[in-house]
């Protein structure tokens, strides 16, 4: 094992005195071919250009001496020092970080960013990053090859954002744009760089006031879930029942990353309740009055909801993959269609008897394991004085089935 190992961070700026005493005495460099060049190694040490990072930090822990480890920025941030901290490769570590490339993207954009997610797609799926982007109002993508601001842009196309890009960082080729999202794609970026994605509503990005990159976990004026049938707006449109929406969210599971289809999605209650969960949220329904009541009740809750206007199962071929789908309206041809895009899970509310057998048949074909129950929600209702009785409510049946 090398007798001692330390992480430096490096923006462009001028190494701090800790950093430079560090390579002073290294008899082993390791980085990236440009933070090589940019720093000065000494001519006897042994130099380790970053390929493979496994690879090297084989080598590093292999090495009999001192090793310095050259990285972008704070490389505790989506960086080398995660792997490096390894069991395997048995290193400890001294860490010099820089400015990360967040912070320094996000000063060079002349904006706040402790109301920012933060997500990377260098070298993982993209998707969930996209996913990111669509429920929340500030993000951050640290991007990588085939997932930069071109692909970014094609896979939001149909989103209203707004694309910081920041290109080469703290180098005398930095470079600042900005431009709608569905423009990032006619043009060839630089590596690396950082996108800043920023949407239309400032409700969604308000700082929380304490807690660092998360709004409130249940935004809006109310705290939980399954709400009231009165918290939303929904006059004239159908509503989930507050009964429903819980079992439905339980058997669901939305999180950040997820992207959920709420078809027949009226007066956008479950939408809403999805998308305070951190889920990003396509709600189709065919009626305007509802679409306004979607837009109104997302609003109110401080949520990003994309509203498609239109019926299923017709529009749900233009609308992109999701990881989980309710179905507050439609039958068993609107399930079979979600069920055909093969998402991990399909949630269906029925209030008809004779829709749950086919509605179970279309799952079951499309190679689902199906469940179900029956809501019949009696509520405590005034009787007279302090007397109280219960009033039945209309029964549901809930059905899911979950990709085997």
């Amino acid at each position: 094992m090398a007798d001692r190992v330390t992480v430096i961070g490096y923006d462009g700026a001028p190494l701090s005195a800790a950093a430079r005493t560090a390579l002073a005495s290294a008899t082993l460099v390791a980085g990236g071919a440009r933070h090589l060049d940019a720093v000065r190694v000494p001519e006897a040490a042994e130099r380790v250009v970053m390929g493979n990072v496994h690879v090297a930090a084989r080598r590093i822990s292999e090495h009999r001496g001192t090793a310095v480890v050259v990285a972008s920025g704070d490389p505790g941030f989506f960086g080398i020092v995660r792997i490096l901290r390894r069991p395997e490769y048995g290193l400890e570590l001294e860490i010099v970080p820089a400015v990360s490339s967040v912070a320094h993207a996000f000063a060079r954009a002349s904006m706040p960013w402790d109301d920012a997610k933060v997500v990377s797609a260098h070298g993982r799926e993209l998707r969930r990053a996209v996913n990111v982007c669509r429920a929340y109002g500030k993000v951050a993508v640290l991007t990588g090859p085939g997932s930069g601001p071109a692909e970014l842009g094609l896979m939001l196309r149909g989103v209203p954002r707004t694309f910081v890009v920041c290109e080469n960082l703290g180098t005398d080729s930095e470079e600042v744009t900005m431009l709608a999202a569905d423009k990032a794609a006619d043009r060839t970026w630089s590596d690396p760089n950082v996108v800043i994605v920023v949407g239309p509503n400032p409700a969604t990005s308000a700082p929380a006031g304490w807690l660092a990159g998360q709004r409130s976990t249940f935004p809006g004026p109310v705290r939980g879930w399954g709400l009231a049938d009165d918290a939303y707006d929904h006059d004239g449109a159908a509503i989930t029942g507050a009964e429903v929406r819980a079992v439905a969210l339980g058997r669901l599971g939305p999180r950040p990353g997820d992207l959920v289809w709420d078809i027949g999605a009226g007066s956008g209650a479950m939408s809403v309740e999805i998308a305070r969960h951190g889920a990003a949220v396509i709600a189709v329904d065919r009626d305007p009055t509802g679409c306004e009541h979607i837009s109104a009740n997302a609003a109110r809750y401080g949520v990003e909801v994309q509203i498609v206007p239109g019926t299923a199962p017709d529009v749900l071929s233009h609308l992109p993959d999701p990881d989980t789908v309710f179905v507050g309206g439609g039958g068993a041809d609107v399930v079979a269609a979600c069920a055909a895009r093969r998402p991990e899970r399909v949630v269906a509310a029925l209030p008809a008897v004779e829709s749950v057998g086919a509605v179970h048949e279309a799952l079951a074909g499309a190679g689902y394991a199906v469940e179900g129950t029956l809501l019949q929600p009696s509520r405590l209702a005034p009787a007279g004085g302090t007397a109280h009785r219960l009033q039945p409510g209309e029964p549901v049946f809930v059905v899911w089935g979950e990709r085997l």
